[in-house]
């Protein structure tokens, strides 16, 4: 554990000085730029592909090992350890447990400094492809999250992918979001603004419960925040083949991904495991939707995009040209990829505060600051 937790800080140490190089230097270092589709690959995660692929002994994009998947995870984890940005260790969390589709869920919540009395909470769901991924893995970027937008976030840890396919992590998703509205004020939120929010299989839960909220004329949320999802499982051609090898994530580890997940394929009769293959999108609440230019899964989001908001839902879609899936991961390296998150915290400060402004104040319940211990978990009883 001490060798593991030595080398995680002298690479973040090594990774420091590589990507704080002047860009000359860089560019040297990552070798001629990378065009694809009239858009350029932003240098720092052009030079960190080459970096990744002369420390991985794996294939690009690497791929998932059902024998060893226990460690995929824990690496999965120690990743986000390399990246974690310093000057948000002084945003408050709590660890606690929130109901799922079967039983209690670990999930940690995150208080804004800046904004502590907020009413605004976001329930946020981790990406990884329904199979890694955790609350520790999407850590740094709920602490960003917080600290830029000014509202809780909670994420919350779904069940995971092959142990236990589709549709565990949706209900897990449904069972999590139900709960906290309606038990808000125990989080410190108001019922009517609590959004829902993830990245990558994670925004795909998130666009999922509020359409399915929607559907059974539920509780909606107060707004979606949806990073680069999937949306379209089995799809081929497209960005997935233009992008699906030399940027990360590659069309052979989706695939793989998918099938873990969805191991019969998408039901017949049941299309929430592909939302953008839905007929009705009307009734949704406001949705942020970002892709990035060289991801494999960009069309598909961005065809979701359309279709709601043909369906009359009030979408802002951004393209980011430069960056690759899972930016969002990347903020501590990439200037570019930092922007870009900071603008989805952006739209949810905005998206939510209208939400707010619309509607008169309602009595909800102060909790008290946020630590790691401040007070016992809601279903631990007593």
């Amino acid at each position: 554990m001490i060798g593991q937790k030595l080398r995680v800080q002298v690479l973040r140490w090594v990774f420091r000085v590589l990507f704080g190089l002047p860009r000359p230097v860089k560019r040297l270092l990552a070798g001629p730029a990378i065009r694809v589709d009239d858009q350029e690959l932003d240098l720092d995660l052009h030079l960190l592909g080459r970096v990744d692929r002369l420390l991985s002994s794996n294939n690009d994009g690497g791929t998932v090992d059902r024998a060893t998947l226990a460690e995929q995870r824990r690496q999965a984890d120690l990743a986000a350890e390399l990246v974690v940005d310093n000057r948000l260790a002084h945003v408050d969390t709590r660890d606690l447990h929130v109901p799922g589709g079967d039983g209690p869920l670990r999930a940690r919540l995150y208080a804004p400094p800046a904004v502590p009395d907020t009413r605004s909470l976001v329930v946020y769901f981790h990406g990884g492809g329904f199979v890694l991924g955790s609350v520790a893995s999407t850590d740094p970027l709920c602490r960003l999250l917080a600290a830029q937008s000014g509202v809780r976030v909670l994420s919350v840890e779904y069940r995971l992918a092959p142990e236990h396919p589709y549709p565990a992590a949706l209900e897990d998703a449904l069972a999590a979001f139900r709960a906290v509205q309606a038990d808000a004020a125990e989080f410190g939120a108001q019922p009517d603004l609590v959004a829902v929010g993830g990245d990558s299989a994670g925004a795909n839960l998130a666009l999922v419960v509020a359409h399915q909220q929607a559907r059974l004329r539920g509780p909606v949320p107060a707004f979606v925040l949806a990073l680069y999802p999937v949306t379209d499982a089995e799809r081929t051609g497209g960005s997935r083949e233009l992008f699906g090898n030399g940027f990360g994530l590659t069309a052979d580890l989706l695939r793989e991904l998918e099938r873990m997940y969805l191991p019969d394929g998408v039901p017949d009769h049941d299309t929430r495991g592909a939302i953008l293959r839905a007929r009705d999108f009307s009734g949704m609440p406001p949705v942020y939707l970002a892709t990035a230019g060289f991801d494999p899964l960009r069309d598909e989001g961005e065809q979701l995009a359309a279709r709601m908001r043909e369906a009359g839902v009030p979408v802002v879609a951004r393209r980011f040209p430069g960056l690759v899936h899972g930016y969002a991961s990347f903020t501590a390296l990439s200037a570019a990829a930092r922007d870009a998150t900071l603008d989805a915290a952006s739209a949810l400060r905005a998206g939510l505060g209208l939400v707010a402004g619309r509607r008169p104040a309602r009595r909800w319940l102060r909790v008290p600051e946020l630590t790691r211990a401040a007070r016992p978990d809601p279903l631990a009883g007593g």
